[in-house]
């Protein structure tokens, strides 16, 4: 699996939603893993590697918009690409 385009180098921030500030696209055409307290999470809607936390989707609260209430997870985060 020799890709030749080179990745870009990941953020200290950066989230899903395309309506947020730390949204960057070119990062999200590469397959981008995220490991909190040495385990990695499959369901992070946004990072932040310096302060140490990882934002992911309540089960079922929801906003007044109709979008998922985002939890805070404290922990070391590592960012990577698969």
């Amino acid at each position: 699996m020799t890709d030749t385009t080179s990745q870009p180098a990941l953020p200290d921030r950066l989230s899903v939603n395309p309506r947020s500030p730390h949204h960057v696209e070119a990062i999200f055409e590469f397959d981008i893993g995220i490991k909190v307290n040495g385990k990695e999470r499959f369901d992070v809607e946004e990072y932040c590697i310096s302060e140490g936390w990882v934002k992911v989707p309540s089960h079922k609260a929801l906003d007044r918009r109709g979008q998922p209430l985002m939890v805070t997870v404290k922990g070391e985060v590592e960012a990577f690409y698969k």
